[in-house]
């Protein structure tokens, strides 16, 4: 089945004017059908860019639309396969052609006290959050780097760099992951491919609604809770997608063209920058 040309009513506008310069670019969006992911997708395609979504759980996209970008669906890939990757990759650059951003979004969170987590857990942890970032990275990096141009994102978490009760391997996962994406960053650099990440906080998405537990759930991340050594969210509220997709879009465009191996925390202040 060919990939399709079908967009989704965005969930914010295209500017123009803006200068980020994706009409008529190539994007590739991991974790695209929910979430952050799928805020990514939207925005970008609503920008000009031809998204090709993926994530584990593929489908159609609801909605149909007119402007210069696409998103027809979310093609099935796991990002723990290295083949699977480099097939989709090398079947996405056959059909439309090279693929000028990469934005990893695809994630899982396991929450188990550090002394009690599964062997399973913590090595699905890295399999997704860090070997998939490193399969999809390579894969389309290759290119990148053969044609002197390209952006990288990869959507990490500031958890990678504040401790957290109870997500240890999810914190980890991402600090390695943070890691990777700026020694990629430095090499890369020489071939005009910028990579960067966006790391955010506490965000409206199933994920986090999975950690609320408790009617006073919500009330503790925005306002801080003593007995996990975490602080509020200054800002006093909890991120959207949109937010953190915003964030993504600047770094992947023209207008961040200077800007490589950097971490831009999305959290409304929540962990002081630490």
């Amino acid at each position: 089945m060919p990939f399709t040309t079908r967009i989704p009513a965005p969930t914010a506008t295209a500017d123009p004017g803006s200068g980020d310069g994706f009409a008529g670019r190539i994007a590739l969006v991991t974790g695209a059908a929910q979430g952050i992911g799928a805020a990514v997708a939207a925005l970008l395609a609503a920008r000009g860019a031809r998204v090709v979504g993926c994530d584990l759980r593929g489908g159609p996209v609801g909605g149909d639309g007119d402007g210069e970008g696409s998103w027809g669906g979310v093609r099935e890939l796991d990002v723990t396969d290295g083949a699977a990757v480099e097939a989709l990759v090398e079947r996405t650059e056959r059909e439309l052609g090279p693929v000028d951003v990469l934005v990893n979004v695809a994630g899982v969170l396991r929450v188990a006290p550090a002394l009690e987590l599964a062997d399973a857990d913590w090595q699905h942890s890295f399999d997704v959050n860090t070997t998939g970032v490193f399969h999809t990275c390579r894969s389309v990096g290759r290119r990148m780097a053969a044609r002197g141009r390209g952006s990288i994102v990869t959507v990490g978490s500031n958890a990678a760099g504040v401790p957290r009760t109870g997500m240890a391997a999810y914190a980890a996962s991402k600090a390695a992951t943070t890691m990777y994406m700026r020694c990629l960053g430095l090499e890369l650099a020489a071939s005009g491919v910028r990579c960067n990440l966006v790391s955010p906080g506490s965000t409206d998405t199933e994920m986090q609604r999975s950690l609320w537990t408790d009617p006073d759930a919500e009330r503790r991340v925005l306002e801080g809770d003593p007995a996990t050594y975490r602080v509020g969210i200054p800002l006093g509220r909890i991120a959207d997608p949109v937010d953190v997709a915003e964030a993504v879009a600047f770094l992947a465009g023209d207008r961040a063209r200077h800007i490589t191996m950097h971490d831009l925390y999305v959290d409304g202040g929540a962990t002081l920058r630490a």
